[in-house]
Formats: C-alpha cells, sequence, structure tokens
C-alpha cells in the first residue's frame, strides 16, 4: 500500500497516531527512567559513577548521532520499514539490558538501545505530517508533544515502583510488552508510504557528524574520570574534545558546501522560526535531561527516600505536566504557541531554581514539591507548541530531514545536558565531601582526623558513597571511634552531595534563559476553536 500525504485525516490516521504515541513513549520514557535506579544500579553492578551516568549518556548519545542519518532513511525506504526495524532492534536491546550483569556490558546494551530508538523517533513525526493535511495538524502534533513531555517526567515515577517491588531489571522489561504492542499496531495500522525518487546520502556528513558528536561527548563525560588529563598515549581529554569541535564545525562546513542531497538541507534553516525552535529544543532537552540526575541521587541517597518514595515525590511534576499538555494543546487555538513556549521555559527555570533553594541535607522531602510542580507545569507548556512551530509551513520533501534535525537538536541538548552536569556533579562532589569531612573531622581526635578525609575522599569517587555502611575503617580503631566516624561520614557526604547538586542545578537554569531568548524570535501558529494557522500544502505527487 502506497500512502501519499496532503489528504484528510481519516479514523485509520487517528489509529495509526496511536501506535506512533507508543512508540515514542517508549523512547522519551527510557531517556529518564534510568535516572532512578542509579544507586540500586551503582551497588548492584558494584559500578561507579561516572559507569552509570554513560548507563543513561551512551543511550542519549546513540539516539542522537544517528538522527540525521534515519530521517534520510525514511525518506528513502519508507518510514514504517525504517520504524518497524528501530522498533525491533530497540525489544532485542532492551532484553539484553535486563539481562546484563556488569556496567560495561549494560553500557553497550543502551548503546544499541539507542540506535534503535534513532531509527524510530524520526518516522514519528514525518507520520503525522503526512498523515495529516497542514490545516488539521494541530491536534495531532499537541498530542504527540504531550506523549514526549509526560513520558520525560513519568520516568523516574514509573522507575522507582519497579526498581522497589522487581529490581533495575524490570525498567527495562517493561519496554517488552508496550514495544510488542506497538509493533502490532505498527505493522497493522501504519500505512506503507514509499518515496518515489531515489535519494542519495550524504556519507561524508554522517560521518564528520557522528564521530564529531561522539568525542566532544566523551571528552565531557570523562573529563573528570581522567582528571582532564592523558585518556590514552599522547591522547588527552582536551585533544578529544578538540577534535569533536572541529569535525562538528567541518560538518558545517561541508553542509554549506554540497549541492548533493545534504544530511541537513540548509535549506531549512532559511525559515527563522525552524531555526529557533531547534535552539529552544535544545535548551528544553539539556535541562530536562540535567536536572533529573543530581535531584534523583539526591532525594534517594541524602534525603533517604527509596525509589517509590521517591517516585511518590515525582508524581505531583508528571501530574502538573499532563494537566499543562492538555491544556496547550487546546490553547494552540487561542493563544499565540511563543507565549506558552516562553511561559513554559521560565516555570521549568524557576521550579528547578526551587528545587536548589529548598535542596538541604535535613529537608522535608515535601519542601521540594512546589518546585516539582511548577517545573512539572513549565514542560508540558512547551511540548505541543514549540512542535508546532517548528513544523510550521514545511515543505513535504524535507519532511523526514527536518524532523531528523528537531529530534536531533533535542537528543543533542539532552546528552550534553547528562555529560555536562554528570561532569559538574563528579567535580563539584570531588570538591565538597572532601570539604564537608574536613569540617566534621575538627570533632575527631587529631590522630583519626586525617585518615577520615582520606577515606571520605576516596569513598566519595566510586560507589561506596551510596552504600549504606559508609567507608571501611580501619580493624584497629574502638568501636565507638568506628560508629562516631561513620555518623560523621554519612554527615559529610550528605552535606558535600548536596552542595554539589545545588551547585549543578544552576547550569540547566542558566541554559533556559538562553532557550527563553531563541524562543522570543519564533514565529508561532494561532487560531480559531477549528483550526490552525497553518499554511496548506499541495499533496505530494
Amino acid at each position: 500500500m502506497k500512502f501519499r500525504g496532503g489528504g484528510g485525516a481519516t479514523r485509520r490516521s487517528w489509529a495509526a497516531l496511536a501506535a506512533l504515541c507508543a512508540c515514542f513513549f517508549m523512547v522519551m520514557l527510557d531517556s529518564t527512567i534510568v535516572t532512578v535506579a542509579i544507586p540500586a544500579m551503582l551497588t548492584d553492578l558494584d559500578a561507579t559513577l561516572n559507569q552509570v551516568i554513560w548507563v543513561n549518556s551512551v543511550y542519549l548519545l546513540a539516539n542522537t548521532v544517528p538522527l540525521l542519518l534515519t530521517g534520510r532513511l525514511g525518506d528513502r525506504y519508507g518510514p514504517k520499514r525504517v520504524l518497524i526495524v528501530g522498533l525491533v532492534l530497540f525489544l532485542g536491546a532492551s532484553l539484553w539490558c535486563a539481562l546484563a550483569t556488569t556496567a560495561a556490558s549494560l553500557i553497550a546494551a543502551r548503546a544499541v538501545q539507542g540506535l534503535g530508538a534513532a531509527a524510530m523517533t524520526p518516522q514519528t513525526l514525518t507520520f503525522i505530517t503526512r498523515l495529516f493535511p497542514a490545516e488539521r495538524r494541530g491536534v495531532p502534533i499537541a498530542v504527540w508533544g504531550a506523549v514526549a513531555g509526560v513520558a520525560t517526567i513519568t520516568g523516574p515515577v514509573v522507575g522507582g515502583l519497579l526498581v522497589e517491588n522487581g529490581g533495575w531489571e524490570w525498567i527495562f522489561l517493561l519496554n517488552l510488552p508496550i514495544g510488542v504492542a506497538g509493533l502490532a499496531m505498527a505493522v497493522l495500522l501504519l500505512p506503507d508510504w514509499r518515496p518515489g525518487g531515489r535519494i542519495r546520502f550524504d556519507t561524508l556528513g554522517a560521518v564528520l557528524a557522528s564521530v564529531g558528536l561522539a568525542a566532544l561527548v566523551f571528552g565531557l563525560q570523562n573529563a573528570q574520570h581522567y582528571h582532564w588529563g592523558t585518556i590514552v598515549g599522547p591522547i588527552g581529554v582536551v585533544h578529544v574534545v578538540g577534535i569533536g569541535l572541529l569535525l562538528i564545525a567541518a560538518f558545517v562546513l561541508w553542509q554549506r558546501k554540497t549541492k548533493d542531497e545534504p544530511l541537513v538541507p540548509l535549506g531549512l534553516f532559511a525559515n527563522p522560526t525552524f531555526s529557533y525552535a531547534n535552539l529552544t529544543y535544545g535548551a528544553l532537552g539539556f535541562a530536562t535531561t540535567g536536572m533529573f540526575l543530581p535531584l534523583v541521587i539526591y532525594v534517594q541517597s541524602v534525603l533517604g527516600l527509596g525509589p517509590v518514595a521517591s517516585s511518590v515525590l515525582c508524581a505531583p511534576m508528571a501530574g502538573a505536566a499532563g494537566l499543562a499538555a492538555i491544556v496547550a494543546g487546546r490553547g494552540m487555538r487561542f493563544v499565540n504557541g511563543k507565549t506558552m513556549i516562553m511561559t513554559g521555559l521560565a516555570a521549568l527555570a524557576v521550579g528547578t531554581g526551587l528545587i536548589a533553594v529548598f535542596a538541604e541535607p535535613d529537608a522535608d522531602p515535601m519542601d521540594l514539591v512546589p518546585g516539582l510542580i511548577v517545573a512539572g507545569l513549565g514542560i508540558g507548556l512547551v511540548y505541543s507548541p514549540l512542535t508546532a512551530a517548528a513544523t510550521y509551513g514545511l515543505p513535504p520533501h524535507l519532511v523526514g530531514a527536518a524532523s531528523g534535525v528537531f529530534n536531533t537538536s533535542r537528543q543533542v541538548g539532552g546528552v550534553l545536558g547528562s555529560a555536562s552536569t554528570g561532569l559538574l556533579l563528579q567535580v563539584g562532589l570531588s570538591f565538597s565531601v572532601p570539604e564537608a569531612a574536613r569540617q566534621y573531622a575538627k570533632v575527631l581526635p587529631p590522630r583519626y582526623a586525617d585518615e577520615f578525609v582520606r577515606r571520605i575522599t576516596d569513598a566519595a569517587q566510586t560507589a561506596s558513597q551510596f552504600d549504606d555502611k559508609g567507608p571501611q575503617v580501619p580493624s584497629d580503631w574502638s568501636p565507638s571511634i568506628a560508629e562516631r566516624v561513620r555518623e560523621l561520614a554519612t554527615d559529610a557526604y550528605d552535606l558535600g552531595f548536596t552542595n554539589a547538586a545545588k551547585a549543578t542545578l544552576v547550569l540547566p537554569v542558566v541554559v533556559l534563559v538562553l532557550g527563553i531568548v531563541c524562543a522570543a524570535g519564533m514565529r508561532t501558529p494561532t487560531g480559531n476553536a477549528k483550526n490552525l494557522d497553518y499554511p496548506r500544502e499541495r499533496a505530494t505527487p
């Protein structure tokens, strides 16, 4: 069956949208669901903090690097075929993740899972622009955007329930029933649209973008792990980051030069709204990914909440996002989308700031709820109008490339957010935990103080910082001193981590402010209750 865009929406179109949303929900859920399982993974897999951060970052990276290419693959082979291949790959990798027994194996499985997600994501937006005519696309895009927003912040909630009751493996096993249902729906409901002509691939562009982004993220993510020094032989962290930046610059220059099916048709950016929408989406991805890492570890390791309790704490945030997404979807008919986008970004920044302000070692978890609700409202307000702005008047022959670019922007922001906040958190711990240890060491006899500081500093770099037993105490210390040292070690770590987390949360706020500036330059569609003000497209011949 060949499908050609431009016709009116039918019941089959809405059923197909349900299949797309099931696939997209699963992809977005997995971008944040791992964060709540970090403490459990650290102990069960005997992993370091850097390794477990990579479990999340490698998924984002593998989901980001191929997006430009997979968007074009959909243009060439048909979005249904590419989506189904990606979904099968994603499900197989999810099972591998659940069966992993080492951090290295889990990281490898998450990389494959990310590749599957990269194959699916651009096709979902491509299908929406084909299934629904431009003048009726507002509601489907609102649904798609709402799925993205709700899934992103539902991840920690669902993850906490699964980790507490079944173990961290179940956050990956959850994908299997959702994915199988999505696969059946995709096979039965999605039209097998195929392009009429052949599309050539920009191989050099794909290599430059992939290697450049991978090098940049690898350098940022591992900078503190290698102490900003040598990685292997004469190659150091600075060299890897520099190579990544140079390759990305070469990619941009190549896209300007090549005329033969570039990976990123620069004509897309002739429309300033598309450019600003991508920058804004990147800022949103950075902030939503970056805020969860320090937040989840803080509430579990410092406040002592279990996975279920931390899930309950995040539940108001998810509920607020869902409510705001509904309001945004309906409000797009009456309110300028730019107003909602800027308001949502500002609310997310304010909510993140409130969380940072009220985070203390002895804080009542309920003190964080107002900030979480405000942040959730902000996330829910942004996705739908931002997606509508980015797809405003896209030429049909550039839909695949545009959806690949747009989703890449979010993922690039997300992977840089994960890498940057992970780096800042590790750097912060290396300073704040030893400083806190020195403060608490003053109450110990001098003969124990130096050893106390050294062991706390070592524990801050390993999984033992999350162990309830605390750092090991020399056997020749008296039981009373050993018990006192363990109590002080817990207090020192709690203070040190809290200070590091508070400082780390400043970065997403700064990026969100930049996102608001970018959003101010967009021209967004508005309309009456029946139709959004989209320009009409001609049917694909």
